[in-house]
């Protein structure tokens, strides 16, 4: 039977540890998201306030496009963006809304939301806001 070598060099001194990740994992990481909103005591979905009241408005922008409603439900879609974006500013911990930089995740949320918003307002028939550039734009796609 052979012996495994030990971690000291051959001064005696423990070698120096790689900082690369084990090619054989031996444990799960706890998911980014868990804690983040609110301590631990609390339940999940109460953590995750922020991203479960976005999912809402953008649910029920969704079934109000569902039920013939299409300028409503992109607003409220777009609104819900919007709001996103504000929530990933204001608070410190939002819980699985933070996907990537706080920065990042502001401007994605909030250009998504404002592009959303002003399509809507756009839309035909009896468009509420008159934009030249954004009409061409939805006559291209819809073509």
């Amino acid at each position: 039977m052979q012996a495994e070598p030990d971690a000291t060099g051959p001064t005696g001194a423990e070698a120096p540890r790689s900082r690369r990740f084990p090619s054989i994992t031996r444990d799960t990481a706890r998911p980014e998201g868990s804690g983040r909103a609110v301590p631990g005591a609390v339940s999940t979905p109460v953590r995750q306030w922020p991203m479960l009241a976005v999912l809402t408005a953008t649910a029920a922008g969704l079934l109000s496009t569902a039920f013939g409603h299409p300028r409503v439900g992109c607003l409220v879609i777009g609104l819900a963006l919007i709001a996103a974006s504000a929530l990933r500013r204001v608070l410190p911990s939002v819980g699985m809304l933070a996907v990537r930089s706080r920065f990042t995740d502001m401007v994605t949320y909030g250009l998504l939301g404002v592009a959303i918003t002003l399509l809507a307002l756009v839309m035909e028939p009896k468009p509420v806001l008159n934009l030249p550039f954004l009409e061409s734009a939805v006559r291209f796609t819809v073509r």
